[in-house]
């Protein structure tokens, strides 16, 4: 159904999405039969229950007379206010000892006859200029209802009568009071949209002037937005996809959950600090589904690769991912997958995908993580438990017992290859670093470094050889040629790509994560600054300017000179940001390196009284020094395990790292990374991306490189981000600009 300007102009942007979905068999609701009390289609609700369970229905009226309307919509409204929308349309109520369905979802299988035709008596109705409020006469432009029940609300606009998404944001923001009953967290709407013909945005819960819109866009040419449609508007697959009445009711019941945190306070008492309600972004709906159906449609034995960015909701995808396969049936009604396996060195996935999944099955014990031995992992695979979690580490062992069960068929789902602790191989953790020069340290940290999990991954892979009774599901952002030749899809050229693509540039650009390379400054320029600085006569040779040329003009080639530098930028600009919470990271070219920095820090922070500033250190193994051993945890003066929750606090902000915590780690609040350290490649790429997470507050980030060279960086980010603008200063003007922003902060240490 294509459609054009003067169209739209005439018949009016809401009338157009309305027509197609009553064509798609969407029932057009009243808004007169919308009950601003209870915020339900009183009607559409009744019919339902009239049509698809009477011998409850005749039992209410029995019990209730002619209250029986009433009775039951207070006893709804009750479970509602209670439980929440979610949990009562997967799992209903009970009203006077009787159980009420309120929605049918679709069986696995149609040869469940009276479960498909009870599916198919589900009404899913659209109402335009729906009145919510008791207090007023304020409409939504379109509400979409599964069974009398409020599930979307779309605020639709035109830009040929001159208003955009954005005006639509605006008015929920302004004009959408998030008390009135149709808009309560949880309690009614899962899903507000703001809508226009180029762009679609969404929210799941409505808070004024913080509600926080995410982009629900296909993406274009690698970056945000939507590409041109030329069967009609750019977002034809919100109403035509995303809420066909299948869609939607899947979506309703697989994919949104509700996600929370519990925390302890002072006193050890276990408060809940946040919940969310999670409604899949746009590429992990089609992700999820396009693996499922190609699945579904080969059969096991097939490779995929998914490359999905950081801030792209990795842990959600698989989790989503691992449900759906390991229900996953073939046109037989024969189960795709015996067991799916996910292979993670997240620490909370295990617990997470427990949550989850009980929300969307309502069953315990459906996942069952590795946490003892390999007795516990070769017993899960042989008994078939459903979804299995285990650790990087044992994935050697995982590939073996699966190829010598061939008659049973696995998914395995790997996480991102790589952990954040990894760094030297397991041999060299036990081994004391004795170096008796700093070049001589990263040489042997060099050939130490040998245990990439990733690489790992491959070459047991290659060396048990086809196992077609494997598929591999990997999920990677940088995903190396040798991952991409393993797990990619094969194209018509010949070469592998990957099944599904979100880039690190869409990423960036839809606000998920924040571009690294925008502030990226080789220590180089600082020389180049000073020169124009010195030649600029617009600017007096003040103490300011003679203290930045000294400053640059050190050229540091020691830890000494180097740490005055990085604290010193530290305690004048980084320190401000993020609501003065910034923490910074000083990736070092060794581990002896990472000690050494270490002691100069604490030393320098000492001479100067700053007490805005304190260390740790990552590095795995024993250092001998100078006749000292040091490990981590010496050094911290805590256990390696309890490293990331220590530097969460406000006690610690910056982070000494020697390739421990290069990947695999994220921590929002950093935001400035000093490397000293040749970097290339995807390394290059993983390490600057610790700063690249989001938070409140956080608008930028910094990288100050005192050994590699713009272009590389550059190249190394290519592969992986599409379009990448490095602001490397080789044009006078940035440079000024540059000091301009660093002056205002008198980041030069006077």
């Amino acid at each position: 159904m294509a459609s054009t300007p003067v169209e739209l102009s005439e018949k009016g942007f809401e009338e157009y999405v309305e027509e197609h979905l009553l064509n798609d068999g969407y029932i057009k609701g009243n808004p007169a039969d919308f009950s601003k009390e209870y915020a339900i289609d009183t009607e559409i609700l009744f019919e339902f229950l009239e049509d698809t369970q009477p011998k409850k229905v005749q039992r209410l009226k029995e019990i209730y007379k002619d209250q029986y309307r009433s009775k039951v919509l207070n006893r709804l409204d009750t479970e509602l206010k209670k439980r929440g929308i979610i949990d009562v349309l997967r799992h209903g109520i009970k009203d006077y000892g009787t159980y009420i369905d309120l929605v049918y979802f679709k069986p696995a299988s149609e040869l469940n006859i009276e479960l498909f035709e009870l599916y198919q008596k589900n009404r899913i109705s659209v109402i335009r200029q729906v009145r919510y409020s008791l207090r007023n006469n304020n409409s939504v432009d379109m509400l979409i209802c599964v069974n009398g029940l409020p599930v979307v609300v779309m605020e639709l606009k035109n830009p040929f009568t001159g208003q955009t998404y954005e005006d639509a944001i605006m008015q929920y923001k302004k004009d959408r009071n998030p008390y009135e009953l149709l808009f309560q967290f949880k309690k009614r709407t899962i899903v507000f949209f703001a809508v226009d013909t180029s762009e679609v945005y969404m929210t799941t819960k409505l808070d004024g002037d913080k509600t926080s819109f995410l982009p629900f866009n296909k993406g274009d040419r690698g970056g945000k937005g939507n590409p041109s449609n030329p069967n009609g508007l750019k977002t034809a697959y919100l109403w035509e996809e995303i809420l066909e009445k299948d869609s939607l009711l899947d979506i309703l019941k697989r994919f949104v959950f509700i996600e929370s945190e519990e925390r302890k306070d002072v006193d050890g008492n276990t408060y809940l600090a946040y919940e969310k309600v999670i409604f899949p972004r746009y590429h992990q709906l089609d992700a999820v589904r396009r693996l499922e159906a190609n699945a579904k449609e080969k059969g096991v034995g097939t490779n995929y690769l998914i490359q999905h960015s950081a801030g792209s909701g990795k842990t959600n995808s698989i989790s989503w991912l691992a449900h759906r396969l390991a229900n996953l049936h073939d046109e037989k009604n024969d189960a795709v997958f015996d067991s799916v396996i996910v292979v993670t060195d997240r620490r909370a996935l295990d617990q997470q995908l427990q949550d989850r999944i009980y929300q969307l099955e309502h069953k315990h014990g459906v996942v069952e993580k590795i946490d003892k031995d390999s007795n516990q992992l070769a017993d899960s695979i042989k008994g078939g438990t459903r979804i299995i979690i285990s650790t990087l580490q044992k994935f050697p062992f995982i590939i073996e017992k699966v190829g010598e069960l061939k008659e049973r068929k696995y998914a395995v789902i790997i996480d991102e290859a790589h952990s954040s602790t990894a760094g030297e191989s397991m041999a060299s953790l036990r081994e004391v670093l004795s170096a008796n020069t700093l070049d001589e340290a990263i040489k042997l940290d060099e050939e130490n470094q040998d245990y990439d999990p990733e690489e790992e991954i491959l070459k047991v892979i290659k060396k048990r050889g086809e196992q077609p009774n494997i598929s591999f599901f990997a999920f990677t952002a940088t995903p190396k040629a040798k991952t991409l030749e393993m797990f990619g899809t094969t194209g018509e050229s010949g070469l592998p790509y990957p099944f599904h693509l979100y880039s690190m540039r869409q990423a960036i650009e839809e606000g998920f994560i924040l571009d690294v390379l925008q502030n990226y400054v080789t220590y180089e320029t600082y020389f180049k600054l000073a020169k124009r600085i010195e030649d600029d006569p617009c600017f007096e040779r003040a103490k300011a300017t003679k203290a930045l040329t000294r400053y640059v003009s050190l050229h540091p080639h020691n830890i000494a000179q180097k740490t005055e530098i990085i604290v010193e930028h530290f305690i004048n600009v980084t320190r401000h940001k993020i609501g003065g919470r910034a923490k910074a990271m000083v990736v070092t070219s060794s581990r002896l390196h990472a000690v050494r920095y270490k002691h100069a820090f604490d030393e320098y922070i000492k001479k100067k009284g700053y007490k805005d500033i304190k260390t740790l250190i990552a590095f795995s193994g024993t250092v001998e020094d100078h006749g000292l051993e040091y490990t981590e945890s010496g050094m911290n003066r805590f256990k390696e395990s309890e490293f990331p929750e220590q530097f969460a606090t406000d006690e610690y902000q910056v982070l000494l790292v020697a390739e421990k915590y290069q990947t695999g780690f994220d921590q929002p609040l950093l935001h400035t990374m000093y490397v000293d350290k040749k970097l290339s490649g995807v390394k290059a790429v993983q390490t600057l991306s610790r700063l690249n997470r989001t938070c409140a507050g956080k608008e930028d980030t910094f990288v100050l490189d005192f050994v590699n060279k713009a272009e590389e960086i550059q190249y190394a980010f290519r592969p992986y981000y599409q379009a990448t603008i490095l602001k490397e200063a080789t044009e006078p003007n940035l440079l000024y600009d540059i000091e301009n922003e660093l002056h205002a902060y008198g980041a030069y240490g006077i």
